[in-house]
């Protein structure tokens, strides 16, 4: 008898129809893919798994060894559950400001987490992660630089919403961090129809959004590939919040602030177009942040 790994699990995450909040007056659809379903609570398992198996298999690491990574939050919990269930040892680097839970759950899966400044932010945490492997302290995988994030959407994510939506996907939109989503995703989908619409959601200039960054050109993550994005749409601190709100309480869906980000956008093209289907990710769960108060903003 042949039994599952937790490795199974990861990715053929459902895509549920907005029932709600979609403007009543138009004929467009808006899906959403629920990552937070994900062994670890994030879209961030796919790339996790993947770049570690490709790195095994290419025979650049082996268990036992440690591995090093820069993280605001979600990769970091999905390589250290990705670690716990492969064999390795996970030095993790983040921002000091990020929530309690985020940090908890990256230690209850075994990983040791070193904190830099608010101030140096995630540019300060990849510097010292490479500082850290030229130490010989470990191995960095480099999510922001490693081909294995965006193919671990091209070979999972985009034939997932292909095969979900029949082929009528028209819209894909993603917020964006290390970029490796909206990259596999759009190589993958435009492969098949090349007028689907790729959408990419970045904070305004005003915003702190957890997991998703206006980089600073030298910092721009090299995955990255402007001509796979038509659009981007400047996502507010306020709007994305309060999306993300209501996406709880009007559609039973527990998603993150950059889910409400990613979420306005989709909303905001469903008033722009006709026939439109809409997929947009919904990348973790809220409850991952319910310690810095968003989910309760008078409280």
């Amino acid at each position: 008898m042949s039994f599952s790994t937790l490795m199974d699990f990861v990715g053929n995450t459902p895509l549920v129809k907005l029932q709600r909040m979609v403007n009543p007056h138009t004929n467009s659809v808006v899906l959403a893919k629920l990552e937070g379903n994900n062994p670890a609570g994030s879209v961030k398992d796919r790339p996790a798994i993947n770049m570690i198996k490709q790195a095994e298999l290419r025979g650049e690491i082996k268990p036992g060894d440690t591995l090093i990574e820069a993280t605001s939050g979600n990769t970091g919990i999905a390589l250290a559950m990705a670690s716990a269930l492969m064999g390795y040892k996970m030095k993790l680097i983040m921002p000091n400001h990020m929530s309690m839970e985020r940090k908890a759950s990256m230690a209850a899966y075994g990983a040791e987490l070193i904190e830099v400044s608010q101030e140096e932010g995630m540019e300060g945490a990849r510097d010292l992660a490479l500082q850290m492997q030229q130490q010989g302290q470990g191995i960095v995988l480099d999510q922001f630089s490693n081909p294995d994030n965006p193919l671990a959407h091209y070979h999972s994510t985009g034939p997932e919403i292909w095969r979900d939506t029949d082929g009528k996907v028209t819209h894909f939109v993603s917020a964006m961090g290390t970029t490796g989503t909206i990259m596999g995703t759009s190589m993958f989908l435009k492969e098949q129809n090349p007028a689907v619409q790729i959408v990419g959601v970045q904070p305004d200039d005003t915003a702190s959004i957890p997991g998703i960054r206006r980089w600073p050109k030298e910092y721009m993550p090299k995955i990255y590939e402007a001509t796979r994005v038509d659009r981007i749409i400047d996502m507010s601190q306020n709007l994305a919040e309060q999306t993300m709100r209501e996406l709880a309480t009007a559609e039973g869906i527990f998603g993150g602030v950059s889910s409400g980000g990613a979420l306005a956008a989709a909303l905001q093209i469903a008033n722009e177009v006709e026939n439109a289907v809409i997929v947009t990710i919904v990348c973790d769960r809220g409850d991952r942040y319910l310690s810095t108060g968003v989910y309760n903003p008078a409280g």
